[in-house]
C-alpha cells in the first residue's frame, strides 16, 4: 500500500521548503494549502502554540480528506516574560507589516538588556491530523541568545537575531542543511518522521 499524500498546513514556501527537506524520506507526497487548492484561512485563536497546532491540523484534515501536519512555533524571549510567544508571527499587530518590522521591534523592546540575559528558545508544536481527529502532537526547540544587530543570508522569522552559542553565530548564517538537523522544527520533524513511519 503506498503512503498517503501529506497536507502541511501552510502557504509560507520557506516553511514549505523546510518540510520538503525534513520528510525527504515520506514516502507519499507532501503538499501545501496552495497545492491542495485550499483557500480558506484558519485564523490562530488559540492562546498556545498547542492549541493553535490542533486547531489547523484538525480543520485543514477535515477540509481536504488528507493526513495533515500543521505546526505552531514561536521565540520566546525570557527577559520579555515569554513574548513574543504565541503572537511571534503577529508581533506588534498592525505596525509591523514584515519579519524584518518584527525584529527591529523586539530589538527596540530589548534594549538595555545585557547579553546574559537575552536568552531564548524556539519551541515548535506539532499535531498531526487524520480526518477523523489528531493523531498525535510533538515538541521540538533550540536554545539561544538574541544578538544586538541582524545578520541576514539565510532563513527567515527571527533567524537573523537568534545566535546559537555552539555555531558562533544566528541561525540565518546557517546554511539550509546545519538548520535542518538543529532548529526546533527539525527536533520536531524527526519526531513526526517517528509517527508517520508507524501508521
Amino acid at each position: 500500500m503506498s503512503a498517503p499524500t501529506l497536507l502541511v498546513a501552510t502557504r509560507n514556501p520557506g516553511k514549505m521548503r523546510e518540510y520538503r527537506e525534513l520528510l525527504a524520506d515520506y514516502p507519499g507526497r507532501l503538499i501545501s494549502l496552495d497545492d491542495a487548492g485550499i483557500p480558506d484561512e484558519v485564523e490562530e485563536t488559540g492562546n498556545t502554540f498547542l492549541a493553535n497546532a490542533h486547531l489547523k491540523a484538525a480543520t485543514y484534515a477535515t477540509l481536504s480528506g488528507q493526513l495533515t501536519v500543521s505546526d505552531d512555533s514561536g521565540l520566546e524571549v525570557h527577559a520579555l516574560g515569554g513574548a513574543p510567544g504565541v503572537y511571534s508571527a503577529r508581533y506588534g499587530g498592525d505596525a509591523c507589516h514584515s519579519d524584518a518590522d518584527r525584529v527591529d521591534l523586539l530589538l527596540r523592546n530589548l534594549e538595555g538588556i545585557p547579553w546574559e540575559r537575552r536568552i531564548a528558545r524556539f519551541r515548535c508544536f506539532t499535531a498531526i491530523a487524520a480526518p477523523h481527529g489528531i493523531i498525535a502532537t510533538v515538541v521540538g526547540s533550540i536554545a539561544g541568545v538574541i544578538q544586538y544587530e541582524p545578520t541576514r543570508q539565510h532563513g527567515f522569522g527571527y533567524d537573523p537575531v537568534f545566535h546559537l552559542p555552539s555555531y558562533g553565530g544566528s541561525m540565518a548564517e546557517l546554511t539550509l542543511e546545519q538548520k535542518n538537523f538543529i532548529s526546533h522544527r527539525a527536533d520536531a520533524a524527526r519526531k513526526v518522521r517517528k509517527i508517520l513511519n508507524a501508521l
